[in-house]
């Protein structure tokens, strides 16, 4: 459950064209690894005590940011650090749930963050963590024709290449078909000069599994705003492409990391 807090007559307007418009905050235990937004407006959240049972049995520990695609929710997960494996669970409409498991590539992080599927349905965009120069890209499971239509092995795509790094990215949603938006725990302000920025990249194309290259912009710094004072993370990020509004979610400082502030924003164009 969330409790809404209007934004201020004053919010300040990012960089970006974002206009800061409320904010609101979620049990970080089942609500803090990200969101993701239903086609009715209402939000979908996922936490580390979001792990069915069956799965955390299995082996899969963390979940990440989710993403919600003509009614079907992919969730991303991965392992402990001797996994040799990622995996993205796919629950359909009517509460079936299907397994994808890909086997990590020579030189590939076990890292499983975020899962954002394309606006066509057809690809799931997913990244590692630490720098990167790139945004990893399958076939969306279940979704593309090509994937095995009940669970299997999934292979990579032709990735999407990045023309700046990235550092830490949480997760990642499609404002269009070129182009997504992306929210960095990067607090270290080398790569880019805002803390834990909240990231643009522009696609030279819409994804159509071949190799694509990515143009990457920073809109703002991600909000922190506590009563507790220590180190903030930044996690999901989601974009209601019906009511336009983008999502990013920051866990606050020990002790107030029990709940997690989420941030609404609308375009100030267009």
């Amino acid at each position: 459950m969330t409790m809404a807090t209007g934004a201020s007559a004053d919010a300040p307007r990012s960089p970006g064209g974002w206009q800061e418009t409320g904010s609101s905050s979620v049990n970080s235990l089942t609500g803090g690894q990200g969101l993701a937004s239903r086609a009715d407006g209402s939000l979908l959240y996922r936490g580390l005590g979001s792990i069915p049972l069956a799965l955390r049995t299995k082996g899969w520990s963390h979940v990440g940011d989710p993403d919600i695609a003509d009614g079907h929710t992919v969730d991303a997960y991965q392992g402990g650090d001797d996994a040799k494996s990622k995996m993205f669970a796919v629950t359909t409409p009517d509460g079936k749930r299907y397994l994808y498991e890909h086997r990590l590539d020579a030189g590939e992080k076990l890292n499983n963050s975020f899962a954002s599927v394309s606006p066509d349905n057809q690809w799931l965009v997913s990244g590692e963590w630490g720098d990167q120069d790139r945004l990893q890209v399958f076939p969306a499971p279940l979704l593309n024709s090509s994937t095995p239509p009940a669970g299997g092995a999934l292979a990579q795509a032709g990735q999407i290449t990045l023309d700046k790094p990235v550092r830490d990215i949480q997760g990642c949603d499609f404002v269009s078909d070129t182009r997504l938006v992306c929210a960095s725990n990067d607090a270290s302000k080398e790569l880019w000069p805002e803390d834990r920025p909240i990231l643009q990249v522009d696609l030279e194309r819409a994804l159509d599994g071949k190799p694509v290259t990515g143009r990457v912009t920073s809109l703002f710094a991600t909000p922190q705003r506590s009563i507790c004072r220590g180190t903030f993370e930044a996690e999901g990020v989601d974009y209601d492409a019906g009511r336009r509004t983008l999502r990013t979610q920051v866990i606050p400082p020990i002790p107030c990391l029990v709940a997690t502030s989420v941030y609404a924003y609308r375009p100030t164009t267009g």
